[in-house]
């Protein structure tokens, strides 16, 4: 089954990992196993704190949602070793109506491409020059369906010559000189004797029997006899030669598994191979490319939560199938090709949406993943005294915490004692909660930290503000703004660079200082973005 990947916004909260974590465990409890969390960036460590808390190790981290070879339905044909013959090379082409076929050495890595064209054209120089080089006896006896028929003598592992058919003549006629000779004869007694007066390399007896005295002066000449008649057994002949003598097996174009579609295209565009091996991580043979498999790609799927902006979503958004969005914001500007299931509620954290959903489908949660769902709400609502908050919110927390056997104020105390990080740098810390907006022709960006100490963190201002500046810079940003939200304050010190004079006019700030306490101001959401919007709209 294709994977299913649910995931939040970039730079992930512990409401969006969260969030993405029990819908899939609920969506996969629910009988269909394809579905997998996932999260776009680092956790912080208020998640980590929580993960830990409840034993639970964070979702799987994905970059990118554009389309790899790993997505596209590409062709699995059967690999065959360098050593394999060409007849058995043909076979395999035939059975399996295919034209090219990868070689592979020993330990499956890619040793070559063989197309049917090179057959074709070793085919027709061996018309010309019907010599084959060193080619193992045991190649020659599977493609003959051959039997040596004087297995006593001291005899050669390889094989190599002009191959000859003797035809009815004189002996003065005879068309082989010498040893190095693969002669091909009927029933043809003299012939016989003379190639291996000769010493010549092998001897191939064709739908007749050899008297055995003439085998006891065989000598080094290896004597094989086959049921096929001698037209075809030089065509055989020709084919016992490894694939490794005939496939091309340099300046190969091939692709892994994670190569990007986009990538693969251009480099088949620039390129006029039939077909093109794919490998997987340690370099071995799992398929083959052709044109046709990259005009109508798979798609990667994937469920949003608790986002429904593209600049806040995972790189390549567009190239995926976008099946639902779960989120408590705003509209914002994702398109979609059909109709999709959209489930966007005002309430102060997407987990209490996931957890109304788990009673909407009489599933009560594990232990574990009640007390996360209950730790990610308590997270996002700012232990209830964000203005986000709604009594759904207290009331699912309240149930997860009794079903958990936790404390909603332990919980609280446990979350906001760990985001000061201290150790961290400024950027590291803005990057926790961070996303980008764009509000009628303005871009910026709003950091939020919530902690119970803000007071502590006013003592890095200098450093923050310079890294905003950085910010502001590099992605020539309007604003960068930094919201620090004091549990015990109820109310949140604004940093901002950019737009200052607009900024203090959005929130009524007298101080020529770019930082201010603003009370009652907790939600990035409902409070910061809404007044920005006001402001420019």
């Amino acid at each position: 089954m294709d994977t299913i990947y649910i995931t939040g916004h970039r730079n992930p909260d512990t409401d969006s990992i969260v969030s993405a974590m029990s819908y899939a465990a609920l969506k996969n409890a629910l009988g269909d196993r394809q579905y997998k969390a996932a999260r776009l960036g680092q956790i912080s460590d208020e998640t980590q704190t929580v993960l830990k808390r409840f034993g639970l190790q964070p979702p799987q981290l994905i970059s990118d949602l554009r389309t790899q070879v790993r997505d596209l339905d590409y062709d699995t044909p059967p690999t065959l070793s360098a050593a394999a013959t060409i007849s058995r090379a043909w076979q395999t082409m035939q059975a399996n109506k295919i034209s090219a076929i990868p070689v592979a050495n020993e330990d499956g890595t890619l040793y070559g491409m063989l197309s049917a064209g090179d057959i074709a054209s070793y085919d027709m120089s061996s018309v010309r020059n019907p010599r084959v080089g060193q080619t193992p006896v045991y190649n020659l006896l599977s493609v003959l369906e051959g039997k040596i028929l004087n297995e006593s003598g001291e005899l050669k592992d390889v094989i190599s010559g002009e191959v000859t058919i003797a035809l009815p003549a004189s002996r003065e006629n005879l068309l082989f000189s010498g040893q190095d000779s693969i002669v091909i004869c009927g029933d043809q007694p003299d012939m016989i004797r003379r190639a291996l007066e000769l010493d010549v390399e092998c001897v191939i007896v064709c739908q007749a029997e050899v008297d055995p005295e003439l085998l006891k002066h065989s000598g080094h000449t290896c004597v094989i006899s086959t049921p096929y008649d001698a037209y075809k057994a030089v065509r055989l002949i020709c084919h016992s030669l490894p694939i490794s003598s005939v496939c091309k097996n340099s300046d190969l174009v091939s692709f892994h598994l994670d190569d990007y579609v986009d990538d693969v295209q251009n480099t088949v565009l620039e390129s006029r191979f039939r077909a093109y091996p794919i490998l997987d991580e340690e370099e071995r043979v799992v398929g083959t490319l052709s044109r046709y498999h990259l005009l109508r790609p798979r798609r990667k799927r994937v469920i949003l939560m608790d986002h429904n902006e593209r600049a806040q979503s995972v790189r390549g958004l567009e190239q995926a199938e976008i099946l639902e969005i779960v989120d408590h914001h705003r509209l914002a500007d994702i398109e979609t090709k059909n109709p999709i299931y959209v489930r966007n509620e005002p309430v102060g954290s997407t987990t209490t949406i996931v957890a109304d959903m788990y009673q909407e489908k009489g599933l009560m949660p594990t232990a574990k993943m009640a007390g996360l769902m209950a730790a990610a709400i308590v997270s996002d609502t700012v232990m209830f005294k964000s203005p986000t908050c709604t009594q759904r919110d207290i009331d699912i927390a309240t149930r997860m915490a009794r079903i958990a056997n936790v404390s909603l104020e332990d919980l609280g105390k446990t979350i906001f004692s760990a985001t000061c990080g201290e150790e961290r740098s400024a950027k590291e810390m803005l990057d926790v909660d961070y996303k980008e907006f764009h509000i009628a022709g303005h871009d910026l960006a709003v950091s939020q930290i919530t902690c119970m100490d803000s007071e502590r963190l006013l003592e890095r201002k200098e450093e923050f503000l310079k890294t905003m500046a950085d910010i502001r810079r590099e992605k020539g940003f309007n604003t960068v703004i930094l919201i620090i939200t004091d549990v015990l304050l109820e109310g949140s010190q604004l940093l901002f660079v950019g737009d200052e004079e607009a900024i203090r006019q959005a929130f009524d700030i007298k101080s020529e200082d770019n930082c201010a306490f603003l009370p009652h101001i907790m939600s990035r959401k409902k409070q910061v973005i809404p007044m920005l919007s006001a402001l420019w709209g």
